[in-house]
This record gives structure tokens, C-alpha cells and sequence, in this order.
């Protein structure tokens, strides 16, 4: 046996990271549970003999010279097949490679013995668990990414430096936001390029995430498979990996060509934000924009001031001579960019007084949509002074760059004013086909959770193509809502419970109708409110039970245009609406979304529970309300009265 009694003896202490050698050797695996229940930050194992198989070394030749006592771990498949570790002990000029491998299978020997390596640490980043992790990268929306510091630490000059500060801290938590200060990243270019730190390769594209929505694209040069590319590629910069940026630059420098101009404007940002590891893709991108129809004011919003003069100098070299390319607006049309920049549309309505320019002069429209907040641009249409189908110098629509923008609400708000979704731009794009090429497959066809937010990209293009089917407004919500007939008392509490639905199970589409159709401007309708009023005239019994004031009507006219904003734009979640509201209980609920047969039976039991509760609370203030308007005639007519098989859900 290779140890002597004197080696046996002596204690050599070796540092190791659990998550790296738990992740190599399945024999440390089988002691993560006693490790993990250990209360001390640091574990000692002891190497016993059981994990040294005597077969193993015995196929060593017994004149094997030995030199020096440290042991160093291999794979099994190296020496054994009965072992998943074994101890082999080395020379300074024999190893036990040397001795087993011919010297023409050392090459592929080495490449099967990388690519384990790259396989077991990906597993360890793959792995259900946190595998020992000692950190964690904080995302945007609360997702954590799990990582080792001895791994990032060994990997990236930038890891090493952070963790450093933070040694003594057991979990250290970095902020993504915080590492990546100068352009917004996602969850999955973060996981690209920490898979890339751990194996050492570069991962399959995540499957929907560099894929667009739209049928007719070749997928290689749309927006989600561009922006994937730049937020990798400032990723690699950030964390200093010089060879990923590298290879990232050159694929974008591929397809530099096939890319939009408005997305070109991502790609030279973070160019300038990369610096000199990236002068070739700074430069193509710069010449591509150079020779561009895109206009001073939209380079002055989307790049730094001194890329902006060089683009123009360039053009000026180059006798591009149109105003829109070389200069900046004039100064009453920048004055009134800077007062929709400020939210004062009044601001705008005096400045149009004076008589030096027109919103459609200025192209305020299209300003708006594209830089200023969703209910300034409202508050402008409002005006009624600008033609909302009118083509910038690039051939533009206000609803194309509403498209860009991507704001379900300025969608609707255009189109309720008559924007025409089926014009097109110079090059044959409806603002439809925009918003697909802007929006990620993955993002488009993930399931949203009732009563969750959804995607605004693909509210978006929910919105352009119901628009495009020109299908016609229905009158009536749905069938419970003929039934209130002329009684306007039960039809306003008909439209207050399902717009208070539409709330819950569909928030943003509903915020969206309501914004446009301006409910916040109005006073609530509640049944409360009625009874106390019915209680205070009761003395007076020439006094009617009901009166609908004018903020009734200005609440019911609404509430009706909301619902007729989400029967047009919104027909899928009005169909959930309409079935509900005409069910003839609550029940109907428990059949919303994807639940087992089991949850399903759970929740029809719970809703009916809750039907019933307010059936028992319907009806007492019922005959609370009757007592309190009952004259000394006992023909006086009760005020409130529901109709058959209907619920109110409003009090």
C-alpha cells in the first residue's frame, strides 16, 4: 500500500467547496445529508480507507515510485468500473494517466475528461436544489437565481471583486439591477451567461425566447431574438467574459443588415456602453444609421449626445441634406414636446393660441405616443385638433408607433378615435405585424392566471386584431342586461358588478377600457348609498324611492362605454363575463382556467357558500329597505326588486 503508517497518522487539512466536489464525486454526495445537518460553517470529512479501493491501485505496477503522499481525485472511468472515486497516489513525472493511457487516446482522453468536467458543474447550476449555494442573484419581479461563489469567483474577475466585499456575509444577495446599471437585462440572458460560467459552453437559445410572433418571420433578426443577443452581450462586458463577447459581437455584426433601424438604435447603445471591446459592431452600427431614414429627434431620445453629433456630421459629410436628418425642431415645436414631456396639455392648447405651429406641424401626435405618458396622450386626442391618421417624414402612422410603444390603452384610445389599423408603412407593415415582430413567442402563448396581469405585448396585439376584423359594437352587454329592461336602477347595478368582475378576474384589461371611457371621472352607484337616501326622504311620501340624478346617468354612460370597449377589444374576456353574469349562480366561477376536476369540485362548493351568503345579505336589506320606505298605505312599491335567478353582486 502506498501510505506508511508515519503518512496514516499525520493530519493534511485540504480546503473544498461542497457544491464542487458533491457535484464531481457521487461518493460525497452520499454524506450532503450529515454535511448539511452539521452547525458549523466549515466540515471536516475524514478520507477513510473505503474510499480508496485497493482493486483499483493494485492494477498498478508494484514498482509504481511514490514521492509525494497528497492524493488526487480522478474519474472512476479513468481506472475502475467498481469505484466512482478513487485515490491514485502521483510523481512530479509519472502520472497514472501516463501509465494507463496510451499516448494516442491522450488527446480524446482529455476532451471525455472536459467534457464531464462542463457536464457535472452545468448539473450543479441545473440542479432542483440550491447544491450548496452561498448566493443569490436577485431578478426583476422577485426571481432569484442560486449561484456558488467559488465558481463565479474562479470564473469572472468581476464575481471575485463583488464577493470579495461581502465575505463574511453566509448569503450574499446581489441585485441584478444593481450589477447591470446601464441597460435593463432579463432572467434569461442572465441564465445564458451563468451557464456559460459554470460549464464553459454556450447554451441552446431558450426555446420562445428569441422567437417573435409572427408567422412570416425567419426569426434570426427580429426584436426578441435581437435583444436577446444585446443583453447577453452586455451581460459578457458587465462580467468581464472576453470571449463571449466576442462571439456575440459577431453574430450581431451578422445580421447588422436584415435588422430594423429602430431596433439598430438597442444595438448601438449598448455598442457605446461595451466600449472598446466591441469598435467593430460600434462602428457598423453606426455607419447602418448614418445612411438611415431615422429622424434627429428620435436619435436624440435613444442615444447619447455624442453619437448623435457624429451620426449627424457623418450625414452632413455625406450631403444628406433633409432638415429631419441634420437638424433639430424648431423652437416652437420644441416647445411643445417639452410641455407633453411635462404632462401640460394645457400648456399645448396655449401654445397652439399663439399661432406658430399645429399639433400635425409639430407631429405632437406621434410624439406623444412614443415618449410621454399614457394619459397625456388621452388628454391630446382629447383635443380633437390633430389628424390621428397622419404619416410622419418616415411614413409612420400615430398607430405604428403606438405598436412600437406597445400601450394597450393609447391602442384603444387611437383606434376609438379612428385610427385605421390597416394602413401601412413604406416598406408594407401594418401596425398588427409591428407589434408581432416586437413580441416574444414565449410572452405571447403563456398562460395568465385569472385575475393577474396580463402580457401588455400581447393585449397589444389582441387589440390590432380585433381592430382588424372590424366586427360591429352589440348594444347590451349580454343577456342579464336586457332583462333590467327600463328599469335603470337595476341596469346601473347590472353594469357596476360586472365592471367590478371585469376588475378582478381581467385587471388590466379592464383598466384599460375604464381609462378610456374616463369611470374614475364619476361617482360609484352601491345600494348603500341608495338606502340611506331612501331613508332620509321616507317622511316624504310624495318623494320617489329612486331618483336618477345626472351623476347616475354620466356613471351608466361609463360604465356602458366599457363594456362596449371590451366587447370590441376584448371579446374573449367578455365571453367569460357574459357567462357569468347570466349564470344563474356563482358557480360558474370554479370553471375558470385550468384547474383538476378536483379543485374545480373545491371551488364550486366554496362559491356556492359565498352565493349563499349573500343571498341571506341581499335579502335582509332588502326588508330593511322595504320597512324604511313603507308609508302609512300598504300599497307603497318596494325599491328594490332582483330579478329572477339573479344575484347582485353589489351592495
Amino acid at each position: 500500500h502506498p501510505f506508511s503508517q508515519s503518512s496514516l497518522q499525520s493530519r493534511v487539512v485540504t480546503p473544498l467547496s461542497l457544491s464542487l466536489i458533491s457535484g464531481r464525486f457521487v461518493a460525497f454526495q452520499n454524506r450532503r445529508k450529515n454535511v448539511s445537518k452539521s452547525p458549523s460553517p466549515l466540515t471536516c470529512l475524514p478520507l477513510s480507507l473505503s474510499l480508496c479501493p485497493i482493486p483499483a491501485i493494485s492494477k498498478l505496477s508494484p514498482t509504481f515510485p511514490v514521492t509525494d503522499s497528497r492524493m488526487a481525485f480522478s474519474d472512476s472511468n479513468d481506472i475502475s468500473n467498481g469505484s466512482s472515486i478513487c485515490c491514485v497516489a502521483t510523481t512530479t513525472t509519472t502520472t497514472a494517466a501516463d501509465v494507463l493511457l496510451p499516448e494516442t487516446t491522450a488527446a480524446a482522453a482529455d476532451a471525455a475528461a472536459l467534457q464531464r468536467l462542463s457536464d457535472n458543474l452545468d448539473s450543479i447550476f441545473d440542479s432542483a436544489g440550491d447544491f450548496y449555494a452561498d448566493a443569490k442573484i436577485v431578478v426583476a419581479g422577485d426571481r432569484e437565481v442560486a449561484v456558488h461563489r467559488c465558481i463565479l469567483s474562479g470564473r469572472s474577475p468581476f464575481f471575485r471583486a463583488q464577493f470579495a466585499s461581502k465575505a463574511r456575509e453566509k448569503v450574499v444577495k446581489l441585485e441584478l439591477e444593481e450589477l447591470a446599471k446601464d441597460f435593463e437585462v432579463g432572467f434569461d440572458s442572465l441564465v445564458a451567461v451563468l451557464g456559460y460560467l459554470y460549464s464553459g459552453k454556450v447554451r441552446p437559445l431558450p426555446k420562445g425566447v428569441c422567437v417573435c410572433v409572427d408567422d412570416d418571420c425567419c426569426h434570426g433578426a427580429c426584436r426578441p431574438a435581437v435583444d436577446f443577443m444585446v443583453e447577453v452581450l452586455y451581460l459578457c462586458h458587465t462580467f468581464q467574459i472576453a470571449e463571449l463577447v466576442a462571439l456575440y459581437q459577431r453574430h450581431l455584426l451578422e445580421i447588422l443588415e436584415k435588422v430594423a433601424s429602430d431596433d439598430l438604435l438597442v444595438v448601438l447603445s449598448v455598442a457605446n456602453i461595451c466600449g472598446n471591446s466591441c469598435e467593430k459592431l460600434l462602428a457598423k452600427c453606426t455607419n447602418i444609421i448614418v445612411n438611415s431614414d431615422v429622424d434627429v429627434t428620435t436619435l436624440d431620445k435613444s442615444l447619447p449626445q455624442h453619437i448623435v453629433k457624429q451620426i449627424i456630421d457623418r450625414r452632413k459629410e455625406l450631403g444628406l441634406t433633409e432638415p429631419e436628418y441634420i437638424e433639430y425642431p424648431d423652437k416652437h415645436v420644441k416647445r411643445i414636446h417639452r410641455a407633453l414631456e411635462s404632462d401640460d396639455v394645457e400648456l399645448v392648447r396655449m401654445l397652439l393660441r399663439e399661432g406658430h405651429t399645429t399639433l400635425d406641424d409639430a407631429y405632437a401626435l406621434h410624439y406623444a405616443v412614443a415618449h410621454c405618458d399614457a394619459k397625456t396622450t388621452t388628454e391630446l386626442l382629447e383635443l380633437g385638433l390633430a389628424d390621428v391618421n397622419r404619416r410622419n417624414r418616415r411614413g409612420y402612422t400615430v398607430l405604428h408607433v403606438a405598436a412600437m410603444r406597445k400601450e394597450p390603452k393609447i391602442i384603444v384610445s387611437l383606434l376609438t378615435k379612428g385610427a385605421q389599423p390597416t394602413d401601412v408603412t413604406y416598406d408594407g407593415r401594418k401596425a398588427l405585424r409591428i407589434a408581432k415582430r416586437l413580441t416574444k413567442a414565449v410572452d405571447f402563448y403563456k398562460a395568465t392566471e385569472q385575475g393577474k396581469d396580463a402580457p401588455k405585448d400581447r393585449l397589444c396585439i389582441e387589440i390590432l386584431e380585433q381592430a382588424e376584423r372590424r366586427e360591429p359594437l352589440l348594444g347590451e352587454g349580454s343577456v342579464s342586461l336586457a332583462k333590467a329592461g327600463e328599469d335603470l336602477r337595476m341596469k346601473l347595478l347590472y353594469l357596476e358588478n360586472r365592471v367590478a368582475l371585469a376588475r378582478l378576474l381581467f385587471p388590466i384589461e379592464a383598466k384599460v377600457a375604464m381609462d378610456i371611457a374616463q369611470v374614475d371621472g364619476t361617482s360609484e352607484f352601491t345600494l348603500s348609498k341608495n338606502i340611506a337616501d331612501a331613508r332620509r326622504n321616507a317622511v316624504d311620501l310624495n318623494e320617489s324611492p329612486f331618483i336618477l340624478k345626472e351623476e347616475h346617468l354620466q356613471r351608466m354612460k361609463a360604465l356602458s362605454k366599457t363594456v362596449e370597449l371590451g366587447k370590441r377589444f376584448f371579446p374573449r374576456c367578455s365571453e367569460v363575463l357574459n357567462n357569468i353574469m347570466d349564470s344563474d349562480n356563482l358557480s360558474q366561477l370554479a370553471f375558470i382556467g385550468d384547474d383538476t376536476p378536483e379543485e374545480r369540485q373545491r371551488k364550486k362548493r366554496r362559491y356556492i357558500e359565498i352565493q349563499e351568503a349573500l343571498i341571506k345579505a341581499f335579502t335582509e336589506d332588502k326588508v330593511e329597505l322595504d320597512s324604511s320606505t313603507l308609508s302609512s298605505s300598504s300599497s307603497t312599491t318596494p325599491i328594490c326588486k332582483a330579478p329572477p335567478s339573479k344575484l347582485n353582486f353589489k351592495r
